[in-house]
């Protein structure tokens, strides 16, 4: 009661000030229920395809109603529903994987899960047999020729399994230009698997390291063990091969020892320019058969129509799916609950929403999207951007939360990774009326601006970010911020104990809500297109549909503008 009462209190005090047009109260008991909620044993981990998300597309849909939201997805018999329907294509092995590795000359066999965590396959095939393969060590196996970086120089692939370190040539130290600690795309094991297709191999396996990857090997297994998705794409091995892995870091030293060299000797040659492919002296069999399917997933969509522009848009995202039901974890607990990750998230979402639908209708329509299978690969996101059911080139911005603080408030703020652009510079001032600093990515070497569903939505141009809550915590400071964060990564971050906790205080997730409010009311009552800045790699494609916004075509940039 006494959150409550603070939280009261402040709203009188900021109804008496110049900001109380922009101000909206948030409930820090609606919050908290949204999360146990949807945090709870009763929706099974909320996996896509699944009993879970039957209830939780259910439990959203009927939350937006009653917020006063209006059915903002597809439209059936001239009428909008609650839901976007994203076919995926479901691919699940029917028993564990066979994995055998050969070092020189010496056959083991790999227990899934453990040495390896092999990914069922995405690429359209129905079973993995894989004989004898030859294993190549690739550095990062990065190809940039933007960048001056080839890690591929003279390999032909084909046939052959790509070892490839987690992030990018400069993480530790190195010669490439990749943003230093600041994980750039290529960095991301997506992009590794990507580039081993492109590269004609027949498989990828991606070196875990805790530091690097940000987050240890129970991630990894319990991420890329169970049943995997995709968007249905029409040539699945353009972007997949066939075989994509994780392998532990032992076994990889083990595999340089064998070829006559060491793991930090072959670590500190991929860090520069000249560095080549290393044939290893193993070889690898795997051999499994896969149940694939095409499924049919939902995005859930709310709607508030615009009053003078209702074809302009602005968007706030949040994914509504987790791991589901897995591998026990040491008390028996199969369930993964997702309660930070990203019950927070849609919580914001709904009351968002309930926040908007309360006040006066907007000039532009705002948009309240909870999307699937992110935990996938952002796939319902990239769904959306592929098939928008709003006109993408004049969608001012996307808003998007991806677990959220639960230590109370913060004295500052910031968001997943390190670009520039009009949103953030709206997000910054808007903090600093109410008090709050900005504080770039405290952590860009986790990669987190690719890790959430405004990636996919920036690829396509549009303004996007994704906001995290503050370290400098109004009690503890960021001490206590960091000690938390470490103890969630290791110990809660995609497994079993992301569970609800009533200890947890929802006043600062309710700061971060006002302040995402007054962003999201002033670009939906503006006539303002927030750009990316000149030198951003989503620049481009903004810029590409100008004319749909009725704005000139974009000048030549001038060096160090901002969007």
């Amino acid at each position: 009661m006494r959150n409550l009462a603070l939280i009261s209190s402040l709203g009188l005090l900021l109804a008496s000030t110049p900001l109380a047009a922009q101000t909206a109260t948030f409930d820090t008991a609606r919050l908290s229920a949204h999360v146990q909620t949807l945090g709870s044993d009763a929706f099974e981990g909320r996996a896509p395809a699944t009993a879970g998300e039957t209830k939780t597309v259910a439990y959203l849909s009927d939350q937006f109603a009653k917020a006063g939201l209006e059915p903002g997805g597809d439209i059936k018999d001239g009428k909008r529903v609650w839901t976007q329907a994203v076919p995926l294509l479901r691919s699940e092995f029917v028993a564990p994987p066979h994995v055998s590795i050969d070092i020189a000359g010496k056959p083991t066999a790999l227990a899934q899960g453990d040495q390896i965590a092999v990914r069922a396959p995405t690429n359209g095939d129905k079973s993995m047999m894989i004989d004898k393969a030859e294993l190549v060590f690739v550095g990062y196996g990065v190809k940039a020729p933007e960048r001056g970086w080839d890690d591929f120089k003279g390999l032909d692939a084909k046939g052959k399994i790509l070892v490839m370190l987690v992030n990018d040539p400069d993480f530790e130290g190195g010669e490439g230009n990749f943003g230093g600690k600041a994980m750039t795309y290529y960095g991301r094991w997506t992009y590794k698997y990507e580039e081993g297709a492109r590269q004609g191999a027949v498989g990828v396996l991606v070196i875990h390291e805790t530091e690097p990857a940000s987050y240890g090997w129970a991630t990894v297994k319990n991420s890329n063990t169970n049943a995997m998705f995709d968007i249905v794409r029409k040539n699945p091995r353009a972007e997949h091969p066939l075989l994509e892995a994780w392998i532990q870091r032992d076994l990889a030293s083990q595999l340089f020892a064998a070829s006559g060299t060491s793991f930090e000797a072959m670590k500190a040659a991929a860090k520069r320019k000249d560095f080549k492919p290393v044939p290893l002296k193993a070889t690898l069999d795997v051999h499994g058969d896969a149940k694939t399917e095409v499924i049919t997933s939902h995005n859930v969509v709310g709607l508030l129509p615009g009053t003078a522009r209702p074809d302009e848009t602005v968007i706030y995202t949040a994914h509504w799916d987790h791991l589901g039901i897995g591998e026990p974890d040491a008390n028996g607990d199969r369930i993964y609950n997702g309660a930070i990750d990203n019950g927070t998230g849609l919580a914001q979402l709904i009351e968002q929403g309930r926040s908007f639908a309360s006040g006066p209708r907007t000039q532009r329509s705002v948009v309240f999207m909870a999307v699937t299978a992110e935990e996938k690969g952002l796939l319902g996101s990239e769904y959306y951007a592929a098939n928008p059911l709003y006109p993408a080139a004049k969608t001012a911005g996307v808003i998007n939360t991806d677990v959220l603080g639960v230590l109370g408030p913060a004295r500052d703020f910031t968001i997943r990774g390190n670009q520039k652009f009009g949103l953030l510079d709206i997000l910054v001032e808007e903090g600093a009326k109410r008090g709050r600093t900005y504080t770039p990515d405290p952590h860009p070497e986790t990669g987190g601006f690719f890790r959430s569903d405004h990636f996919t939505l920036a690829k396509i141009g549009i303004p996007a970010m994704s906001f995290k809550s503050g370290e400098d915590l109004v009690d503890g400071g960021s001490a206590r911020d960091q000690a938390w964060q470490a103890n969630y990564t290791a110990k809660m971050y995609h497994q079993p104990d992301d569970e609800f906790s009533p200890d947890w205080d929802f006043t600062g997730m309710a700061q971060d809500a006002e302040l995402l409010h007054a962003v999201g009311l002033r670009l939906a009552n503006s006539n303002d297109w927030p750009n990316w800045s000149p030198d951003s790699e989503f620049r481009a494609a903004r810029d590409a549909t100008a004319s749909e916004r009725g704005e000139p075509a974009a000048a030549p940039a001038k060096p160090g503008e901002r969007g």
